[in-house]
């Protein structure tokens, strides 16, 4: 196909899409209330009566001049974790970014600080999960190949302590994971540490549990103290 015969198609599409207007954005939330909200629609969730939540053309008509999402989700990218279903969330709710093993780099700090400045999202949760094969991979040398950015990805995966039940030797070290992206967030981004510092941005870290459908919520990151404010009696 020729850039000409492209141009053509994209010129059509534009003439085609109706011009729409996006609802009032919702009433910005605090880092509480986004995190109740979050918690209320995991229990639906977990107890399997979750809400019908629009998906409808009147939502998409409403959301496709602007977003206003209440909380950010990083998250690993396996198929059975979508946080939208895990936190029975509708269209335009959840600003969700996904990578194995909740891998930060330069794209996902990018979307994150997007997220926290222009959409102004009140929470970020660093969700990991119970049987999480990335993590796994770390914690089991092999000689087969993977690839060099996975294999970069699972060298940074600390190794959990040795453990005779293996279900806990993971999970404790999907919580070391947790925790160390978390740190990777705030020690990698000067957007996202002055977001938070300023009480604009609230951290906390979810392990999700796949056969009970619960997440369990650390405490929220507490704000580092700026050199000035260190320095008051």
């Amino acid at each position: 196909m020729t850039s000409r015969h492209l141009a053509g198609i994209v010129a059509a599409l534009l003439l085609a899409t109706p011009a729409v207007r996006a609802d009032d954005p919702p009433v910005a939330l605090t880092p509480a209330q986004a995190l109740a909200r979050l918690k209320a629609g995991n229990a639906r969730f977990a107890a399997n009566s979750p809400d019908p939540r629009p998906i409808d053309a009147a939502r998409r008509q409403a959301l496709a001049s602007g977003e206003r999402p209440f909380a950010m989700v990083l998250s690993c990218a396996d198929s059975r974790v979508p946080p939208e279903f895990v936190f029975n969330a509708a269209l335009g709710e959840l600003f969700v970014v996904r990578s194995v093993g909740q891998a930060v780099d330069r794209a996902i700090l990018a979307s994150l600080e997007y997220g926290a400045g222009p959409l102004k999202t009140p929470l970020l949760v660093v969700m990991g999960h119970d049987t999480c094969d990335v993590v796994k991979a770390s914690m089991t040398p092999s000689t087969e190949p993977t690839g060099v950015h996975l294999a970069h990805v699972l060298k940074g995966i600390s190794p959990a302590p040795a453990s005779e039940d293996e279900r806990d030797t993971v999970k404790t070290a999907v919580l070391g994971q947790i925790e160390q992206v978390v740190n990777d967030v705030m020690g990698q981004s000067d957007t996202l540490q002055r977001a938070v510092t300023a009480g604009q941005l609230q951290i906390v870290g979810g392990y999700y549990e796949m056969a009970s459908g619960r997440v369990m919520f650390s405490q929220p990151l507490e704000p580092v103290p700026t050199v000035t404010e260190k320095a008051k009696p």
